[in-house]
């Protein structure tokens, strides 16, 4: 058979090992079983959750009628933001490229599945001395000759497969699966980096504002401090006052100045944090002008079920695919107990000249199968074989408390839903008696009534008041941020991903 003449007979040697490689369906994997769940069938249930609406139920959920996280996170900015972290951030692009890593792997093993045909050709021009061939020899397939030594020409052009596994027990399927198993559990670790990036930028962003807001805060209040000591020092000078209120008026002013040291670190650090995850440096109008009471982000996400948890979550489906990828890899390990058959073989032209290669009577093929059976190996394939069940077993773990962690975090998150709404409210409320406490005290202080000490205190109260509400604003948006990742986000629902 040659490449020019007879591609009929090509065609049907393709078509044989085509069949032949078609024999290799039995897999000698275990059967898959999704391991049972090591949580609940409900989420928790007592006076944290009142509120938090735990028991909805799947149809319910919007994050499965969700096209994007835009519909979660809707203000402008915040969009805006994490738009350009998923254009830019540095770790997401290197899961991204972890893909294609993967994707490239299984396609080199799944390769081995079919048999690769390859077009070889070659020429050779050898001599040999005349006194090692002997009488007989020094006639024979000359094409020349002299008193020294004979030449030879060999030429040839062949089609051949080389070195392929009969798969008649599953080894390179099983080796196929487990790459592609593997490869899916790359797509949503990524899908997981890309869900975890969203909610950091997203928390990122809602504490450079909490902390800028507690920065205005500060500013506000040493400004009051300062003009209380400034009247304080003139009636200290005039001898209405007495030491001990100048002193104390100073402590606040002290206190107010620290804070606000603190909290002009803390704003710079905060944008050094978010331009990190955005991965660009962000100019003033991107994040200046915010306030925690602007930001539109989505308040009620009803939970679902427990069980929803694995369809929606990309660390438990990651984990569910190394393990299905440890599953196939038992079946490769029990291939391994048995005969490997090979087969190589070719078929083309051959002559002593390059002329004579595609003459008549010049076709040339051969035909290698071998089998190779394992005999003693001194446990060697057992050993794979506990390995691979060890693995197996260390992946079931690895999946359960993937589950387990999840039920956590969601419980975690559903408790602050419930509370925080009502924390908030009281704390709200704090600022105000505390505000109607510093004014009061002001007065009966101006008059004569208490002593210094008693604005300062209330003054201190209101302070604390007023930096515990932001605290509290800041918690409860952060909260609606994990609800969002802790339910699995709204774009990572499970795809069947081609990696071809």
């Amino acid at each position: 058979m040659t490449v020019f003449s007879t591609p009929k007979r090509i065609a049907a040697i393709t078509a044989l090992l085509l069949t032949t490689a078609s024999l290799g369906a039995c897999s000698l994997a275990p059967d898959y079983t999704r391991p049972g769940s090591p949580v609940p069938n409900a989420w928790p249930t007592g006076p944290a959750y009142e509120a938090a609406g735990a028991q909805g139920t799947t149809a319910s959920s919007p994050l499965q009628g969700l096209d994007s996280w835009k519909a979660v996170f809707r203000g402008p900015r915040l969009q805006a933001l994490i738009q350009k972290s998923l254009d830019n951030n540095r770790d997401l692009r290197v899961a991204l490229l972890n893909i294609e890593v993967a994707r490239a792997t299984y396609r080199v093993q799944d390769a081995a599945t079919l048999p690769q045909l390859n077009l070889s050709g070659s020429t050779t021009r050898a001599r040999t001395p005349i006194s090692a061939l002997g009488a007989q020899g020094a006639s024979a397939g000359a094409s020349g000759s002299s008193t020294k030594g004979v030449t030879y020409n060999s030429s040839q052009v062949q089609v051949g497969v080389t070195s392929y596994e009969l798969d008649l027990f599953g080894r390179v399927h099983s080796l196929s699966q487990q790459a592609l198993e593997q490869y899916l559990a790359t797509t949503e670790a990524t899908a997981g980096t890309r869900l975890s990036l969203i909610a950091e930028v997203a928390n990122a962003y809602l504490t450079l504002v909490s902390d800028r807001q507690l920065l205005t805060l500060t500013q506000d209040t040493l400004k009051a401090q300062q003009a209380t000591y400034d009247r304080n020092k003139r009636m200290f000078d005039r001898g209405s006052s007495s030491a001990l209120d100048l002193a104390q008026s100073q402590t606040a002013v002290d206190t107010a100045r620290a804070n606000l040291e603190q909290y002009t670190r803390l704003v710079a650090q905060d944008r050094n944090a978010l331009e990190l995850l955005v991965g660009t440096p962000l100019s003033d109008a991107e994040i200046e002008g915010a306030s925690l009471d602007d930001q539109d982000v989505l308040g009620d996400l009803p939970a679902g079920l427990p069980a929803d948890l694995m369809l929606r979550r990309p660390d438990i489906r990651q984990a569910e695919h190394t393990l299905k990828a440890a599953n196939a890899n038992i079946g490769a390990a029990r291939a391994a107990f048995f005969p490997q058959i090979t087969l190589t073989g070719s078929y083309g032209t051959a002559s002593a000249g390059l002329t004579d290669l595609f003459a008549p009577g010049s076709s040339a093929w051969s035909f290698g199968p071998s089998v190779s059976l394992p005999i003693f190996d001194n446990g060697k394939n057992q050993a794979n074989l506990d390995i691979a069940k060890a693995d197996r077993d260390i992946d079931v773990a690895n999946y359960e408390k993937a589950v387990q962690t999840a039920f956590r975090e969601v419980s975690d998150a559903l408790a602050a839903r419930g509370t925080l709404d009502r924390q908030l409210a009281a704390q709200t409320s704090l600022v105000k008696s505390s505000q109607l406490t510093y004014d009061l005290s002001t007065k009966r202080y101006d008059r004569g009534i208490d002593s210094f000490l008693s604005v300062l205190d209330a003054q201190r109260s209101l302070y604390s008041a007023q930096q515990t509400r932001i605290a509290v604003q800041l918690s409860l948006l952060e909260n609606r941020v994990s609800l969002f990742k802790v339910l699995g986000g709204s774009e990572t629902v499970p795809a069947e991903t081609s990696a071809n």
